[in-house]
């Protein structure tokens, strides 16, 4: 199953209706006559050993006698160097284009060939999760509904989005709703170097094979087979490695650096990118082949700023592992006015920016007495947000914003501002007693003793005159 390429101005992910290109293989003659499989992937590969896609226990069929792949211009047949040939409406060819009917002859073996497109409409999931990714806005539903049926299948998905969208969680919430979920997951990183390092990463390394080439490395894609491959980066290919990456694609096999045998691998690709990749394309930065390859199926994740609606849930997702990973404290819950706040930012770093702040409100901001936080927590959840407004600055007693002041400065007068109100308000809260008001933070002691230093203040929580 291949996705038709959309017009450049539409994303998949936001499309009602999808139109899938398939090829349905159906055996007519030998030992597994009536059998039926359908083409995806965009690699099928047919013969008699195990582990191809189509298994014909006859001894006239090679071991790897034929593969079909999914191109711009349909499915194409090639032959594998078989014994006995691979033969399309009775004539012998090395790599053909398959028509609707067409027959295709390996060996004594005969398969009918029917390649057709399938409409498949959309609607958004019921859920909003998936993995965990949450959203209940539709841009976040609609991207769901269509995971929730591109999972089951080995199609490649490339998932595009800005930094801090979430990419990785998407790819990892795709393999553990997959077949090969019980298979490793693998990350192979595109943007770790150049020339060998590179290619180690990616396809190993013999021992001896270079300076440095110690011991045997197994790369990305042999410690994936069986499993997904997830490639992080992959606008960040060099051009030079494009076409081995493009090869092992398409014949599922493997060189390692200084290796002289093929390594045979089994991989569904997830590949992620932060730019659109077509306009990589265009520029003559990424390959064509590799590019179509990859995108079969594109989608997309929208930024924060986009799907405002999503803050909420989010926040509270996003709390709850916060508490799981600390057995010791309940929940964190911020106040309705700080989570209106926190929806009228624009997020430029997106999820991951969210979450940050998060688990420095956890980790720094948790009131002595309450797992509330309220306007006056904003100074650290909110340092330099453009969603804080003037009223919201006068209502929390906060340090206005200025023009001329970057981000960095203004940032740390919000913290030092937070600092000493926090300190004030835990001192009085403890009658100025600084080992009672440590513990009630759940804060070191000596901690306590420099922030007070810091800010020039009583163990009272007045100013030193």
């Amino acid at each position: 199953m291949a996705l038709v390429p959309l017009p450049p101005t539409a994303a998949a992910a936001r499309t009602r209706a999808l139109e899938l290109a398939r090829c349905r293989l159906t055996v007519l003659s030998g030992p597994e006559r009536g059998k039926e499989r359908l083409v995806s992937g965009g690699v099928f590969q047919i013969g008699r050993a195990p582990e191809n896609d189509l298994v014909l226990n006859d001894d006239t069929v090679s071991r790897q006698h034929c593969l079909i792949t999914h191109e711009p211009k349909g499915y194409l047949l090639k032959d594998l160097g078989s014994t006995s040939g691979t033969l399309l409406d009775g004539a012998e060819i090395k790599e053909a284009y398959l028509k609707p009917g067409a027959i295709i002859t390996l060996g004594k073996v005969e398969l009918k060939a029917r390649p057709f497109r399938e409409r498949l409409e959309l609607a958004p999931s019921d859920s909003p999760r998936f993995g965990e990714l949450v959203g209940k806005s539709v841009a976040m539903r609609e991207l769901f509904g269509l995971l929730q049926r591109l999972a089951a299948t080995e199609e490649p998905v490339l998932i595009s989005g800005e930094a801090g969208t979430g990419k990785d969680a998407l790819a990892r919430a795709i393999h553990a709703a997959s077949p090969r979920a019980s298979k490793p997951f693998v990350v192979g990183s595109c943007g770790v170097g150049v020339g060998t390092l590179l290619e180690s990463e990616l396809f190993g390394h013999e021992k001896g094979a270079f300076a440095g080439a110690t011991a045997l490395r197994q790369g990305a894609f042999e410690l994936a087979h069986g499993g997904t491959l997830w490639l992080d980066d992959v606008a960040e290919l060099p051009l030079e490695v494009q076409p081995k990456v493009l090869r092992v694609l398409e014949q599922r096999t493997l060189r390692r650096i200084g290796g002289h045998k093929d390594v045979r691998v089994d991989v569904r690709v997830l590949a992620g990118c932060e730019r659109p990749l077509r306009h990589e394309v265009e520029r003559g930065k990424f390959s064509k082949d590799l590019w179509f390859r990859l995108a079969l199926v594109p989608v997309e994740l929208p930024p924060l700023r986009e799907r405002r609606e999503d803050v909420p849930m989010l926040v509270e997702a996003l709390l709850e592992r916060l508490s799981a990973q600390s057995a010791t404290r309940a929940p964190l819950r911020l106040t309705a006015p700080v989570l209106e706040a926190l929806s009228r930012h624009d997020w430029p770093g997106n999820v991951r920016e969210l979450r940050d702040v998060l688990e420095r409100a956890a980790s720094v901001a948790r009131p002595a007495a309450s797992d509330e936080l309220g306007p006056s927590a904003l100074p650290l959840l909110y340092a330099g947000a453009s969603g804080v407004t003037r009223a919201d600055e006068g209502a929390a007693g906060l340090p206005a914003f200025v023009a001329a002041q970057s981000y960095r400065a203004t940032r740390a007068e919000w913290e030092a501002a937070f600092e000493q109100r926090y300190v004030t308000w835990l001192l009085e809260r403890h009658e100025g007693n600084i080992s009672a008001a440590a513990r009630g933070a759940d804060m070191d002691r000596k901690y306590l003793h420099k922030l007070l230093k810091k800010h020039g203040l009583h163990p009272s929580g007045r100013k030193e005159p």
